[in-house]
């Protein structure tokens, strides 16, 4: 089987989206399934006002369906609600083939973060974008429960995975910086809520790792912390398994890869009480979730390293895969079931 991923997010961009895209691609292929990607690296390109570093492609629908039709796939998944995207869910539902979503980032908050735009307007465009479809994968159940709400349907589970191998407590070493060390990693962007971290009365030292357009900016603010940038993945690892904990302060994330990666190295995880955290570490295994993000990040001190690792190990590359695969067959037996629906339904109907 071929399945063709649509996607806005790709390469050189370092994100969750992007990360998740890679493993799962090489997941399936060790499962015999065959995936390509439409991305903008194939097209002209402008920045994203606010954030540069995403480049949005520059070409016609008419383009896009050329492309998808050249590839040949048997299944089309939508990634992102972004020009491709759009153009793409366009040319299936043109010629009436199945196709399904996922949905990676919470838009209507990233939005209204940075433009006068009422949250209620972009969810009422993503309902109609993600229903559409044959299914929409959701990374954690209590994402499931909001989009509902929201009216959102055909809301498929679709966990994540980690690198246990990789990211592993072994991987300790002293930082050079005094302690406890509090960590956090991601894009330093707006959306990402940082200075709810950085601000917090915590002893030992604040470390940041990652990069983005706030990147200059918070660093000047915050001279007493450490903002290391990109960092490799070798290094990536040891840094993870040296901070004594982790801090998510991001309040509009849909799951947060780097939480697992945390808890797989033995970091205990302190987070507010929202979608991701609560889903990964609510129950107070591996971690901490408070509304009071300090009170939070000094308990999780306490937090058995152990314990942060045996609940990494509930995820797993493989499971994603599955299920992202279980969504496809579903959509696909869906999409036959209506196809013969439509050839038995008589041209002319009887006027009487």
């Amino acid at each position: 089987m071929r399945i063709l991923m649509v996607t806005d997010a790709w390469k050189p961009q370092v994100n969750g989206v992007v990360h998740t895209l890679e493993r799962l691609s090489e997941t399936l292929q060790g499962l015999g399934i065959e995936t390509e990607f439409l991305t903008p690296n194939i097209f002209h390109t402008l920045p994203l006002p606010t954030y540069p570093d995403i480049r949005l492609a520059l070409t016609t629908p008419g383009n896009v369906a050329r492309l998808i039709e050249r590839a040949a796939a048997d299944h089309i998944h939508i990634v992102t609600e972004g020009p491709l995207g759009l153009m793409a869910r366009r040319y299936c539902r043109k010629v009436g083939r199945p196709f399904t979503t996922s949905y990676h980032t919470r838009f209507p908050e990233y939005l209204s973060a940075r433009l006068p735009v009422p949250e209620a307007w972009a969810y009422g465009w993503l309902r109609n974008f993600h229903n559409s479809g044959q299914g929409t994968l959701v990374a954690t159940q209590s994402l499931a429960d909001d989009l509902a709400e929201k009216g959102f349907n055909k809301l498929r589970p679709w966990t994540r995975g980690v690198d246990i191998e990789h990211f592993k407590p072994e991987k300790r070493r002293d930082l050079g910086f005094p302690g406890p060390i509090f960590l956090c990693v991601g894009r330093v962007a707006v959306e990402k809520n940082l200075p709810a971290f950085l601000d917090l009365d915590l002893p030992g030292s604040k470390v940041i790792v990652g990069d983005g357009p706030e990147f200059a900016r918070l660093k000047a603010k915050y001279p007493g912390a450490h903002f290391l940038g990109h960092q490799p993945s070798a290094r990536l690892a040891e840094i993870y398994a040296s901070a004594d904990v982790f801090v998510f302060p991001s309040r509009t994330d849909t799951f947060g890869n780097v939480i697992i990666e945390a808890l797989a190295s033995g970091t205990p995880v302190a987070a507010y009480p929202v979608t991701g955290p609560i889903d990964i570490v609510g129950d107070g295994v591996g971690g901490v979730v408070s509304d009071d993000l300090r009170a939070a990040a000094l308990a999780a001190l306490d937090v058995d390293r152990g314990e942060a690792r045996e609940r990494a190990l509930r995820y797993s590359w493989k499971t994603c895969a599955e299920m992202f695969m279980t969504t496809v067959h579903e959509a696909l037996a869906t999409g036959a079931e209506a196809h013969l629906r439509n050839t038995d339904r008589p041209l002319v109907q009887s006027a009487g």
